[in-house]
């Protein structure tokens, strides 16, 4: 039987609020006192703009409850306790410091920020940074690479997978994930896409097909993951230059020759298939001597026809989907083709070349001194904080910045006094995050050693910022011109004569550990000058 429920008096609370009355409690000083029971309490509205309000009465309940609450409606005013917050001052970190200054509130004055410190900060160890590009010869051991490509995936933070494309016609798939000192890594993929030197080497937007611009007039599309030459793109007569895929379309892409003709193809045609070989297209569309003078004429019969101007270098704007930018190696003046179907001629069956929209306006390498125009070997299009830019690598040892809307030059540029960019193998890359600009160079004077230039772009578009002034890191560590050069997630890949490829990263605390004992230091690393 359950016992009867106890009639004896509830237990009484303390004068304090939530205290019972026991010998440990009693001893606590820092309990809240309660309020008397005689006064009521008021609490304030949640909401300013409510115009019934409620007011709580605290007093006995008739069956002898103390702190009985009875809610009240009231139309009336009732007297509320303004409570005013008092703002407390926020700490700030020297990171969120340099972040404030940096991302300024609207209508205030935006500060210069440079990352050059960080730049500098890039180091590659001599150990575990150095990727062999053997030679398929067996009297030769390393054969220099002549271009290089990070996937799509590794430039998103992905599996930092590249690819190497050398003089003998053989692409390496090297990952240059950081690894232990001596450490061989993983084994390489060597495939043999052509019997002749690549000139350049692309991903698709999926990172399943290679695309190989070769000396033997070809363009190769490689399926990485069976290890073959799927098609075979044959239309220029001369040696295959540059390539480069269209962004909105994995069946499209565009190749410029040293023959002066721009080729546009589609994967999806149908083309010639030999025995036991790949399948053979040809272009869609042809524009010859994109880059020549219109105002030229056919010499007459003994008299010597000057070469045709080469197309150095490719690429897709970001503004239209029907565009393409081309430059030359005759003078710094980039064109803006219009690659909708274009008309075609009476009583011909080919259509007529795409039309050049618009040009450069300006030369930017006669703008500093030169007395006659230079080529630009390099494009690649801005991104991230340099998005709407065009930035191309001048044969006048200098980095020209464009407008991506009218391809007219703005008044900067870069530049090292020991960049030499007189070479139509050296590259130029920009990050993912459309800050930071790589370039290759040749040796200058009697030295041997090629470099690595990187240059701090983010603040190319602000006013303020003399951009044309800041010199670049030089980056030593090779041997023999440093050619082809490419970005991914962290870090930096640079190919050279001396058949290596380097791969450099930012690391502050070994870069500190270089300046305070370099003697010592530079048997383990390379860094900035």
């Amino acid at each position: 039987m359950l016992p009867s429920p106890s009639s004896s008096p509830p237990q009484v609370l303390h004068e304090r609020t939530n205290l019972i009355v026991t010998p440990i409690q009693t001893r606590l000083s820092f309990a809240l006192p309660t309020p008397p029971r005689d006064t009521p309490r008021v609490f304030a509205s949640s909401s300013a703009g409510l115009s019934k309000k409620r007011k709580h009465n605290f007093s006995t309940d008739p069956a002898g409850n103390p702190e009985f609450v009875q809610e009240v409606d009231s139309d009336g005013d009732v007297e509320m306790e303004d409570v005013t917050p008092r703002p407390r001052a926020r700490q700030y970190t020297p990171f969120h410091k340099v972040m404030r200054r940096t991302i300024a509130a609207p209508g205030r004055r935006r500060e210069d920020f440079s990352t050059r410190a960080i730049l500098q900060s890039f180091i590659s160890s001599n150990k575990s940074d150095i990727y062999k590009c053997q030679s398929s010869d067996v009297d030769v051991y390393l054969t220099p690479p002549y271009a290089c490509s990070y996937t799509k995936s590794a430039k998103n933070g992905g599996v930092p997978i590249l690819a190497v494309a050398t003089e003998q016609g053989t692409v390496h798939l090297v990952n240059t994930s950081r690894r232990k000192d001596w450490y061989p890594g993983p084994p390489q993929t060597t495939l043999q896409v052509h019997q002749n030197g690549i000139f350049d080497v692309k991903w698709n937007n999926d990172d399943t097909l290679l695309a190989t611009g070769s000396g033997d007039q070809s363009t190769h599309i490689t399926c990485v993951t069976k290890e073959i030459v799927t098609c075979a793109l044959r239309g220029h007569t001369s040696t295959v230059k540059c390539v480069t895929w269209d962004p909105s379309n994995t069946n499209l892409l565009s190749t410029g020759g040293r023959d002066g003709t721009i080729c546009l193809w589609d994967l999806r045609v149908a083309g010639t298939k030999d025995e036991d070989g790949p399948n053979v297209l040809k272009p869609v569309i042809s524009i010859p001597g994109a880059h020549e003078d219109s105002t030229w004429k056919v010499r007459r019969r003994g008299k010597k026809v000057p070469a045709p101007r080469s197309i150095t270098s490719l690429l897709y704007p970001e503004i239209g989907n029907y565009g393409l930018v081309s430059s030359g190696s005759f003078d710094g003046v980039i064109k803006h083709w219009d690659l909708r179907l274009p008309t075609k001629r009476k009583g011909s069956v080919k259509p007529k070349p795409p039309a050049n929209l618009f040009s450069s306006a300006d030369d930017p390498t006669t703008l500093h001194g030169s007395r006659r125009p230079r080529a630009i070997v390099r494009l690649t299009p801005g991104t991230g904080l340099s998005s709407g830019l065009v930035f191309g690598l001048g044969a006048d040892s200098r980095v020209h910045v464009y407008d991506a809307v009218s391809l007219n030059p703005l008044p900067m540029s870069y530049s090292h006094r020991n960049m030499q960019t007189n070479s139509f193998y050296v590259g130029l890359t920009l990050s993912h995050c459309g800050r930071w600009l790589a370039t290759g160079s040749g040796a200058v004077g009697k030295s041997t050693q090629g470099s690595a230039f990187l240059y701090d772009v983010g603040n190319v578009t602000r006013q303020t910022n003399p951009a044309y002034s800041q010199e670049g890191v030089q980056l030593i560590g090779q041997q023999g011109e440093v050619g082809a050069v490419d970005w991914a997630d962290n870090m930096l890949a640079s190919c050279a004569d001396d058949g290596t490829v380097r791969v450099w990263r930012p690391d502050v605390e070994i870069y500190r550990e270089c300046i305070r004992d370099p003697e010592k230091s530079r048997w383990d690393w390379s860094w900035h000058s």
